[in-house]
């Protein structure tokens, strides 16, 4: 099968997998919306944007690099070095657990957080930050090794499966919202360190088939280090651009207009997994073709993903744009003045596309803190066009605010892809190819 059409077949059963579960928690909020209450929604919201930002910091950035190392090991057959990897990246999740206890409810008591909605539930908090953590260490790692299915469906089948099943049975049980929420996050807590446990397993059981005919060396503990620190911010700010972006607008939106953005962004979390998993499935082949020093197909390779990540991307805009108005009005008439706002984000998602991952294609060239610039370029962009724009505009305001953010820093990237790596990561590159052929 050629590589095109495994792109898009694999990536089409990937993203079939997280909209069946990204539905399920779209039916979850929508539940909550409804019966327990907008303001109840957006504590959940708050709460899960908690979670996420929590849990990418406890691998300490080693769930970034996963893949990559991931992949490289297997090609070299050096299982000595991934199964130090492994062992490295669980470690840091579970010393920063410690350290989340014993530490996390006195750091909000002096911040004066102590009745945040975080640290009311914080111990649930905690639990689900560790699982989120330990997924996210297998699934880069399950990737890698070429086991995309078992890499993503942990998080994007399995949890939402659990959590809607205990939202359903916290409700029939429990008639007060307050005690109905506080219970579900409790429960949904311990089942989902569960999932993760098992999907721990599957690593390890997978672990053994990577050849061990490498030659024996040190661990390298220094160039992880030097890949995994500067991702740690680059993957704040962009896989968990709009977690931050929550937190910033909590004291700029009331809680309504905070429910009604949270869930444009859960939507446009869905539709921006389309675009991800194009990128899972050639990501061991982008790794492997510059572990073996082999750069017309790596070049190759990035301009076919491109070219696929931004079809699909355009295509999903144009749902979004035919299909937001229903689906928000599953969550109330208030929500469906969220149409806009979550056209305008999803055109960011275009945006992305068509630029390239630079961020990555930096790190295989050894220049992980590259990205750093444009990174704090972009985050800078969205404080700024959320002082300006959301008081005078809301909802419509936090979207433009994100997408002129996501715009900026795609673009920078892109240059400083193109300057520093002398590589064009962009559509453009396919293009360029594409005549170059023709005109021979």
């Amino acid at each position: 099968m050629s590589l095109a059409r495994r792109l898009a077949s694999q990536s089409t059963i990937i993203f079939g997998g997280r909209l069946f579960g990204a539905g399920l928690i779209f039916l979850v909020q929508a539940f909550i919306a409804q019966f327990w209450g907008a303001a109840i929604l957006g504590d959940y919201l708050v709460v899960i944007a908690a979670v996420n930002l929590i849990a990418v910091t406890m691998p300490l950035g080693f769930q970034t690099i996963g893949t990559y190392f991931a992949a490289e090991y297997r090609a070299r057959n050096d299982r000595r070095q991934l199964i130090a990897f492994v062992v490295r990246a669980y470690g840091h999740v579970g010393l920063t657990f410690l350290a989340l206890v014993l530490a996390g409810p006195l750091v909000l008591g002096w911040l004066g957080l102590g009745q945040h909605v975080v640290a009311v539930h914080y111990t649930p908090v905690a639990l689900l930050a560790l699982a989120t953590a330990l997924v996210y260490v297998n699934g880069a790692v399950l990737v890698g090794l070429k086991r995309p299915f078992a890499g993503f469906f942990a998080d994007g089948i399995f949890r939402p499966m659990m959590v809607l099943g205990t939202v359903l049975v916290c409700a029939a049980m429990l008639n007060a919202p307050i005690v109905a929420f506080s219970t579900m996050l409790w429960v949904t807590a311990f089942g989902y360190v569960l999932i993760a446990l098992v999907h721990m397993g599957i690593v390890v059981l997978t672990l053994p088939r990577v050849g061990e005919t490498a030659e024996s060396r040190s661990a390298d503990a220094p160039r992880w280090w030097r890949f995994a620190a500067p991702w740690v911010l680059i993957t704040l700010a962009t896989d968990f651009f709009f977690d931050i972006d929550l937190l910033l607008l909590a004291n700029l939106l009331d809680r309504e207009e905070l429910a009604i953005f949270g869930v444009c962004t859960r939507i446009f979390s869905l539709v921006s997994f389309g675009v991800a998993a194009v990128y899972a499935v050639i990501l061991p082949e982008m790794f492997e073709s510059e572990a073996n020093a082999d750069r017309a197909a790596f070049h190759r390779k990035v301009g076919e993903a491109n070219l696929a990540a931004s079809a699909v991307s355009l295509v999903l805009f144009g749902v979004v744009i035919v299909g937001a108005p229903f689906a928000l009005l599953l969550f109330g008439p208030a929500f469906t003045a969220g149409a806009l706002p979550l056209a305008i984000l999803c055109l960011g998602l275009v945006v992305r596309s068509v630029m390239g991952p630079a961020s990555m294609v930096l790190s295989i060239h050894d220049r992980p803190w590259a990205s750093l610039p444009a990174v704090l370029l972009g985050m800078g962009t969205l404080f700024a066009g959320n002082l300006v724009l959301v008081p005078a505009f809301h909802l419509v305001g936090a979207a433009l605010a994100a997408i002129i953010a996501i715009s900026v820093w795609s673009v920078a990237l892109w240059l400083i892809a193109l300057r520093t790596a002398q590589i064009d990561v962009s559509i453009l590159q396919w293009f360029k190819a594409r005549r170059v052929v023709a005109a021979e």
